[in-house]
């Protein structure tokens, strides 16, 4: 097996940084619990609404599960080595280009290496080259949806006060902020809003956000930036099916959701082991069209979440929908509290993904 990667590790990526109970759980499951050791243990989430914070719930995950929270380089570096460890040939720096597409098939890719352009022919190749996915949306296989359309921008800061071990979401009329704390003492801080037009300096539109927000100001009152933030957007990708023929799409490739919920990595984790299966089932020979298969299999495991993720993507663009919401858990919490365990996948550690 060979992994071709654009990037070269460890790198930085755009993310809330946090692994719900039920991505760790998956990860402990194949054996790459290890990977997320070094995180600071979340055990719940802080939501507020629009109204400037006064409604507040506090949700911590049953039974004493927990979270974890561990830069995204950190995670993504240490899942890396584990790869190479089990006989994985990588490539770092090489970008794929474009598929290479006869008969209706996808038969491997090109790639450019040193300013020279390379083939690689293979009977299955699998695209998690993330929510900008070449080949993807080169193959109309993936497109932004015309709404709601968000961009996030998103950076560490230093001396924030006052933080427990829990992550945050802050709901506001024209967006959110999300928060998180990290074991070597960063936070990690990732406004979504719905407008580009705010992204003309995007480190100071980050500052103003969690400097001017009654749920935050206070604690970052004397915070500074660590390093320079990043931007990503339009953030949500939808994808048709998971693949075609000789082709299979895992991670961001086959569809990148809302990150309000601060379940994207389970999404990434699980949509990767069907794809795995997919493949190992397509090499022995006992499945003739994989990517219908994972198409089907995704679609059972993922539509109920999905539709979940998309109706609070909706609430939130909706500001009378964002103040009704928010009137309801000031009536009742419980509600808020129950949505958090759910967003957290506490229901996916009691149950195995498709027989694996």
């Amino acid at each position: 097996m060979r992994l071709i990667e654009r990037g070269v590790f460890p790198r930085d990526k755009l993310c809330g940084d946090t692994l719900n109970p039920g991505a760790l759980a998956l990860l402990d499951r194949l054996g790459l619990g290890g990977v997320a050791c070094g995180g600071l243990a979340v055990h719940g989430m802080i939501v507020t609404g629009p109204d400037g914070g006064r409604v507040r719930v506090e949700g911590r995950y049953p039974d004493g599960m927990i979270g974890r929270a561990l830069r995204r380089r950190d995670l993504d570096a240490a899942i890396l080595r584990a790869a190479a460890a089990e006989g994985v040939e990588i490539e770092e720096g090489v970008a794929v280009t474009s598929p290479i597409v006869s008969d209706g098939r996808v038969r491997g890719v090109t790639m450019r290496v040193r300013g020279a352009e390379r083939r690689l022919t293979s009977p299955l190749t699998i695209a998690a080259d993330g929510r900008r996915s070449r080949l993807a949306f080169g193959l109309g296989l993936a497109r932004h949806p015309r709404q709601p359309r968000r961009w996030a921008i998103g950076g560490y800061y230093e001396d924030v006060t006052g933080l427990a071990a829990l992550g945050e979401m802050h709901i506001r009329p024209r967006g959110y902020l999300g928060v998180a704390p990290l074991a070597d003492g960063l936070v990690n801080a990732c406004l979504v809003i719905d407008s580009p037009h705010d992204l003309v300096d995007p480190a100071d539109r980050l500052d103003a956000a969690v400097q001017g927000d009654p749920a935050t100001a206070d604690r970052f009152a004397d915070a500074r930036q660590c390093g320079p933030v990043s931007v990503l957007g339009p953030l949500a990708v939808e994808s048709r099916a998971a693949g075609m023929a000789g082709l299979l799409l895992a991670g961001d490739a086959a569809g990148f959701i809302d990150p309000m919920t601060g379940d994207g990595l389970r999404f990434a984790i699980a949509g990767a082991e069907l794809a795995a299966r997919a493949a190992g089932e397509f090499l022995d020979g006992r499945l003739a069209d994989p990517h219908r298969a994972l198409t089907e299999w995704r679609r059972e495991l993922f539509q109920v979440k999905w539709r979940f993720n998309r109706g609070l993507r909706a609430l939130v663009a909706m500001p009378a929908a964002v103040r009704a919401a928010a009137a309801g858990a000031r009536v009742m919490p419980s509600l808020v509290r129950m949505a958090i365990a759910y967003a957290g996948d506490i229901h996916a550690m009691k149950h195995r993904v498709h027989g694996f």
